[in-house]
């Protein structure tokens, strides 16, 4: 039950893999106008502080999503099913 539980979710990142990195394909110019877009209104190359909470948080959820786009057209399948393990691995004495 838990081995068909993990390769299921091997088998949707590998499928979300191969999706992203083939919207975000490196040598299009228009994604790259859109991924540069992107950056600057995800603040990916900057701070996300705000002194308003509400609007930190805005900023937040914002780079998140550009770290999971970055993260799915920059990784390979094996680093991203990595860092799924690490996120649902349960914490000591769980």
């Amino acid at each position: 039950m838990i081995r068909d539980t993990v390769d299921a979710v091997r088998k949707l990142i590998g499928s979300r893999s191969y999706s992203y990195k083939t919207l975000f394909k490196k040598d299009d110019r228009l994604v790259q106008i859109v991924l540069r877009d992107l950056a600057k209104f995800c603040r990916a190359h900057e701070s996300t502080f705000h002194s308003d909470p509400r609007m930190h948080a805005a900023l937040e959820g914002r780079k998140e999503v550009w770290l999971r786009i970055q993260n799915y057209i920059q990784l390979d399948e094996q680093e991203l099913i990595s860092i799924h393990e690490v996120k649902f691995r349960p914490k000591q004495g769980e």
